[in-house]
């Protein structure tokens, strides 16, 4: 591991740090699709917390700190403690709902360490986005863990809209038709 110094409550780090261990963040922006549904998803969330008077804040690519040795920036997270947002920038402490999507470079640590991480501290739903089949699984934490909850996969059945639906557990009515976050996906 790559000795390095910074401090977490004021740097801009460019790296997300798994384990302890410093990734340098990918130079190149992701791909139309992994930005097409990270925006059609802020916009659904955003759309939903201001139409109820909700008090929380949807942020694509902000710096979450769950520790010293676990910093990241995933797609989108979702925070209801506004107490939690310092430097009007960055979250020091669990999101209430975190969505990544996997590409090509970031596969390995969402799926593993990052998953794990999130887990761990306390991230009340886990959505992984993969982004090649138009599918989304999601994760509650229950008891201090992960339980897979379901796979929603776009379908075009509109009688059987339980595939293509997913209730938001940290919200009371929220429900996310997953056609939805898919409808411009460039195949």
């Amino acid at each position: 591991m790559e000795n390095f110094s910074y401090d977490y409550m004021t740097e801009e780090p460019d790296f997300e740090i798994i384990g302890g261990e410093k990734f340098i963040m990918a130079a190149a922006a992701p791909f139309v699709n992994h930005i097409t549904i990270v925006s059609r998803l802020v916009t659904i969330f955003v759309n939903y917390i201001d139409e109820n008077n909700i008090e929380a804040i949807v942020m694509p690519d902000a710096d979450v700190y769950l520790s010293e040795k676990e910093h990241y920036r995933p797609d989108l997270s979702i925070v209801c403690d506004l107490s939690m947002i310092k430097n009007g920038k960055k979250v020091y402490g669990a999101p209430d709902l975190v969505v990544e999507v996997l590409s090509e470079s970031t596969m390995d640590n969402d799926l593993g360490p990052k998953k794990s991480a999130y887990e761990k501290c306390g991230v009340k739903e886990y959505w992984i986005v993969d982004q090649w089949s138009r599918r989304i699984e999601v994760y509650h934490l229950v008891d201090g863990k992960f339980v897979f909850s379901k796979s929603y996969k776009v379908s075009d059945d509109n009688e059987n809209n339980n595939n293509n639906e997913i209730k938001v557990s940290i919200f009371d009515d929220l429900n996310v038709d997953i056609r939805n976050v898919f409808k411009w996906w460039i195949g």
